[in-house]
């Protein structure tokens, strides 16, 4: 049975969920979440690329049975839906990412903790046991930090590193800068920094003000702009780990982390927070397939919202689909509970849209799925 487990009084539609978390949130924090960079044409255009790209089924065929199991990085996940990193959830609820984490883990879906969390990683990792996890690294000015904050996740039993590329200098955010929500300058989303023996260190030892140290600290090494591709062997001597980069949206960048030997790509466009204007990063997901042509997994996020996101995300080859915004809302709402509420809700969508479609397992789900709105087969 698909429909199952909705719980009583709690949303249905993403639109549902971002309605209340509006609701229950302040200016700061609800457009922290919710806004996009600029003009937000890039977040506008992540939701309407995904229209443009059109299921076309197939009927009369046996979805009785149904397997939405995938391969990834030499593990079997139950689906291939992972929760996206998302930083400062304190900013949605007072138990932040601790209770993602436990809804994560209570379905089997890998959880990606932010640098910026508001929980240490390793009190994530605390309540999330044997249950799948990867860390999302912001990768600092300071190599000292950088290589600390590899090593801790290893050490934790994080499974992979994703290092996010797309960040070298904050987006032109105009919501934050209007409500004058910058939750970092407070302290809040800092935790991995406050916790981390290699940071601390480096803080004057005789200050009167620790937190404003730390925080200024923090300010001064927290963006790389001159991070580079020759950058990336240092990663590696500090960690056994898969390497994954995220914000991969060109072709040939998706060659170069190829050639730099990295384990997988994940196309995103930071859901339209970083670079105002970008293509959608549905509309990227093939061309960046077409170059890396399987040799490497290619996972995709910004924009996902319902099972139908899911399916075309796959079919135009993508192995998994990071789910961001969404849980977060139910993060807002209903804590731990909003958050697998949302998650079952996404699975039982995505299995009925396979179904649907004629298709019993996510290794069938391929271009022959889609046309494009011109009609046209991809």
């Amino acid at each position: 049975m698909i429909y199952r487990n909705q719980q009583a009084g709690l949303p249905v539609s993403y639109e549902e969920w971002e309605y209340r978390a509006r609701q229950l949130l302040a200016n700061g924090p609800f457009d922290y979440i919710a806004g996009g960079s600029g003009a937000e044409y890039t977040l506008r255009a992540n939701r309407k690329a995904f229209e443009r790209w059109q299921i076309e089924p197939r009927v009369l065929i046996d979805v009785s049975k149904r397997d939405l199991t995938v391969s990834l990085l030499g593990r079997t996940l139950s689906s291939p839906i992972l929760l996206a990193p998302i930083s400062v959830q304190s900013a949605a609820h007072r138990e932040a990412e601790l209770s993602t984490a436990k809804a994560a883990a209570a379905l089997g879906v890998p959880f990606i903790l932010s640098t910026v969390s508001s929980r240490t990683m390793e009190d994530v990792a605390a309540v999330m046991g044997k249950s799948p996890r990867w860390f999302q690294l912001f990768w600092a000015s300071d190599p000292d930090v950088t290589a600390s904050m590899v090593r801790r996740a290893e050490a934790a039993g994080y499974s992979a590193i994703v290092v996010t590329v797309d960040l070298p200098m904050l987006g032109w955010r105009e919501k934050d800068r209007r409500n004058g929500y910058f939750p970092f300058l407070q302290g809040e989303g800092i935790a991995n920094y406050l916790s981390d023996p290699v940071f601390r260190a480096k803080l004057p030892s005789s200050s009167k003000n620790k937190m404003q140290d730390a925080i200024r600290y923090f300010a001064s090494i927290f963006f790389n702009p001159g991070l580079t591709w020759n950058d990336l062997p240092f990663l590696r001597k500090h960690t056994k780990l898969p390497i994954l980069l995220k914000g991969i949206m060109h072709p040939a960048d998706a060659g170069l982390a190829l050639r730099h030997g990295v384990d997988g790509i994940i196309v995103s466009n930071h859901g339209g927070r970083q670079l105002d204007g970008a293509m959608a990063a549905i509309d990227v997901l093939p061309k960046v397939c077409d170059i890396v042509q399987g040799r490497i997994p290619v996972l995709m996020d910004s924009g996902i919202r319902r099972g139908a996101d899911v399916a075309k995300a796959l079919a135009l080859g993508a192995k998994a689909v990071l789910l961001g915004r969404p849980y977060i809302y139910g993060l807002a709402v209903a804590g731990e509970e909003g958050v697998r509420q949302v998650i079952e809700n996404l699975l039982n969508d995505f299995e009925v849209t396979m179904a649907l479609s004629g298709r019993t397992s996510v290794s069938e789900m391929d271009r022959s799925l889609l046309r494009y709105e011109k009609g046209d087969a991809y």
